[in-house]
């Protein structure tokens, strides 16, 4: 799909630009990566992959959790959210993982294995790179994953696989496609209102949606069992967590889910809707504390 500029995103995202914003930033292969990385410098690192439209400030409240649960965090946007750069380039589980890949081995932070977190979306990035380099990764946990609908005829990389049709449809119904995906994440209004404020800022900036809607086409979100049969093969320890109110990634594919992955450690969060670590940090934050500790507990001994 050609590259655009869609109404509404009257910001550039330029050097002199992104001295005004939060967070630190670091140019890697493929783009300026928008990152924190925050927590006790010795304590155990946990790294989050997030979904198609979240910048990293989703990830704020679990973090903080973390942080003051002694576990170190890194939090990016990935390529074409938050403040990172809209790249001209294929938006796949591949760049993202190798953003991920990049951005820990600048960082000086492959030292040991990292924990590593994907909801929605960023689950088929966590396990693309896990897959890529299984002994950097010392536990993964999965959040209410995209990937286990069945490809259909209707689902959007098979929609949008015509770059004219994707092009005309991300111009005219771009914004409105936005806003009523964001309206199905979250359980709560108000949280609701929080996270839409949150990503409509970040899209602003010229390239965002042209970045979704890429994404879309190139980054299955349904079908993708044979992903988490491989992940499942890995032995990495993991832990699967899902909102009993996931208007997205329905319930319906937790036993599958559980299945594909060998995924011994699993919780479903109460009055919880898909994006359980932005609606609900702290009972999310109860289930990774103690399966890292596990874990380190583990290889310490």
């Amino acid at each position: 799909m050609k590259y655009f500029v869609a109404a509404g995103e009257d910001r550039r995202l330029t050097a002199d630009a992104r001295q005004e914003l939060p967070g630190s930033f670091i140019d890697l292969s493929d783009g300026v990566t928008h990152y924190e990385l925050r927590g006790p410098e010795d304590g155990d690192l946990v790294v989050m992959a997030g979904g198609l439209t979240i910048p990293l400030f989703y990830w704020d409240s679990l973090a903080t959790e973390l942080n003051a649960r002694g576990l170190r965090t890194l939090t990016c946007s990935a390529y074409g959210r938050g403040y990172s750069d809209r790249v001209q380039a294929r938006y796949d589980e591949t760049l993202f993982a190798r953003q991920l890949a990049e951005l820990t081995e600048r960082l000086g932070l492959t030292g040991r294995p990292l924990h590593l977190v994907g909801t929605s979306m960023g689950a088929l990035v966590a396990m693309t790179y896990a897959a890529q380099d299984p002994a950097a990764v010392s536990t993964l946990t999965i959040v209410g994953p995209a990937g286990l609908a069945e490809s259909r005829l209707t689902s959007p990389h098979r929609l949008l696989r015509n770059d004219l049709l994707a092009g005309f449809v991300a111009r005219r119904r771009g914004r409105q496609i936005l806003q009523g995906h964001l309206g199905h994440n979250v359980r709560d209004p108000e949280l609701g209102a929080e996270l839409t404020e949150m990503v409509l800022d970040a899209f602003r900036f010229e390239g965002s949606l042209y970045a979704v809607f890429d994404t879309l086409q190139h980054l299955p979100v349904s079908g993708r069992d044979d992903l988490f049969r491989q992940t499942g093969a890995l032995g990495i320890p993991t832990l699967l967590l899902w909102g009993d109110e996931d208007a997205v990634t329905p319930l319906a594919h937790f036993d599958t889910a559980r299945t594909l992955l060998r995924a011994r450690h699993h919780h479903v969060i109460p009055e919880c809707g898909h994006m359980a670590p932005f609606e609900r940090p702290r009972e999310v934050a109860d289930q990774i504390v103690p399966f890292v500790a596990a874990r380190t507990e583990r290889l310490d001994s």
